[in-house]
């Protein structure tokens, strides 16, 4: 009924980024490889998600981990291999959305993931979060940020 809606496309995504934060913390405990658990998503957890979007973040983020370690790396206080699984994942989702999404404003990729590491992960993490993207965003969004007044 609201298909196509303008805000549609927000929670499509907002879904999408939901299995997200899920499919990247199973990839890391599970030993499943990238496809099947990007199968088992688009089958089963992302009937009213923006599967494509999903897909595309999913596999980027897969195959360029040690690329976004590297790019997180200067803005942690301990090593990446010693982050809990849950922000790990997050940091590795939104670096892959802030390098090459930049169809998506910085500010929706930092209030998207802060919301949902409040929602799966522990009791302070999202400030831990939130401090990361801000920096990241920083340096990788600086553009962006310059023209936010205009």
């Amino acid at each position: 009924m609201y298909e196509n809606h303008p805000k549609s496309g927000i929670w499509r995504r907002r879904r999408a980024r939901r299995a997200l934060v899920q499919a990247a913390y199973q990839s890391q405990i599970s030993g499943l490889s990238r496809a099947q658990i990007e199968k088992d998503f688009l089958d089963n957890s992302l009937r009213k998600g923006d599967k494509a979007f999903f897909s595309d973040v999913f596999r980027k983020m897969s195959s360029q981990q040690s690329e976004l370690d590297e790019t997180i790396k200067p803005f942690l206080d301990i090593p990446v291999d010693k982050l809990d699984f849950l922000e790990r994942g997050v940091l590795r989702l939104a670096a892959t959305e802030i390098q090459y999404r930049h169809d998506v404003p910085f500010k929706v990729v930092i209030d998207e993931y802060v919301e949902l590491t409040k929602v799966f992960g522990a009791e302070e993490a999202h400030k831990f979060v939130n401090g990361v993207l801000d920096r990241l965003c920083k340096r990788y969004r600086d553009t962006e940020l310059d023209n936010r007044d205009l």
